[in-house]
């Protein structure tokens, strides 16, 4: 079973860098969390490390201006990697394509800017590039038919971010990861390099030892995420420690009906996905 602990300062002595997500655990999309802001803040004055590991498909100098739109203090971090910058490296093996792109054309313009990439309809791309669906009003079975095609024509699918959903003010927003698992199913190839896959640590165990001034023993390391599936599995695969923030995604549903955590429940959500996180907060604190 997983250990519930209250407050990161109780386990904080046992690491020297935080490999955190940002999404659901900093922030709802809107406006951060205090309490969460503020516990990173005291691990840092401590003269320990803090990276951001989000899977947000973005490279990652259009980051800080979010988090202080958001409200999250400067001194609660030391480094971002993104899910957009372990992407363009596989984006750039593909270039001129052309490719079909899918996601907000406005919001992650960043992502393809440079990279020499052509854009073509389905039946002429080489391969497709999603960033997230087109609309947030949309679905993943809005593009059911799109799906059934490209594995027609064995197209290979460039995923910037393999987040399901994630939390937006109060409301959960499907993203580009359900597309990729809905093609998944169908047979067709996805290369990710966001959490839980191994390029996005690859970056942030560069990123802690650029700040440190040294390696940091992944045994030092806390991963803390709110997505089993990403979070939790991609630190159990790295082989690092994770604390599971249960609120973030699951809202209320791992709680009891007293508002408490409930241990069986989160227990039962990390074993259906056979992930193992070493403990578990409601909120970060």
């Amino acid at each position: 079973m997983t250990q519930i602990i209250t407050s990161l300062d109780t386990i904080a002595d046992r690491y020297d860098a935080l490999f955190c997500d940002v999404w659901g655990v900093l922030h709802n999309g809107r406006a951060a969390y205090p309490a969460a802001c503020a516990a990173l803040q005291r691990f840092r004055q401590s003269g320990k490390h803090v990276i951001l590991i989000t899977n947000v498909p973005k490279p990652r100098d259009t980051i800080p201006a979010q988090l202080d739109r958001a409200g999250v203090p400067r001194d609660a971090w030391d480094a971002v990697v993104t899910s957009g910058d372990a992407t363009r490296v596989e984006l750039v093996k593909r270039a001129p394509g052309p490719m079909l792109r899918i996601g907000p054309r406005e919001y992650d313009r960043q992502l393809w800017e440079g990279l020499n990439l052509a854009e073509a309809p389905l039946s002429e791309a080489r391969f497709i590039g999603i960033s997230g669906l087109n609309r947030d009003d949309e679905t993943p079975a809005d593009y059911a038919e799109l799906l059934r095609d490209a594995k027609a024509r064995d197209l290979d699918m460039i995923c910037a971010n393999p987040d399901i959903v994630v939390r937006y003010d109060d409301r959960l927003i499907w993203c580009a990861g359900a597309i990729a698992q809905d093609y998944e199913k169908l047979g067709g190839r996805v290369i990710m390099a966001g959490k839980p896959h191994a390029p996005i640590y690859e970056l942030a165990h560069r990123e802690v030892a650029l700040v440190a001034g040294k390696t940091i023993d992944p045994a030092r390391i806390l991963c803390i995420g709110d997505g089993v599936v990403t979070d939790v599995v991609g630190a159990n695969a790295q082989g690092l420690d994770c604390l599971f923030v249960a609120a973030g995604i699951h809202g209320e549903t791992l709680w009891t009906t007293s508002g408490a955590l409930d241990p069986a429940k989160v227990d039962a959500a990390l074993a259906a996905e056979d992930a193992r996180a070493t403990y578990t907060m409601a909120t970060l604190g």
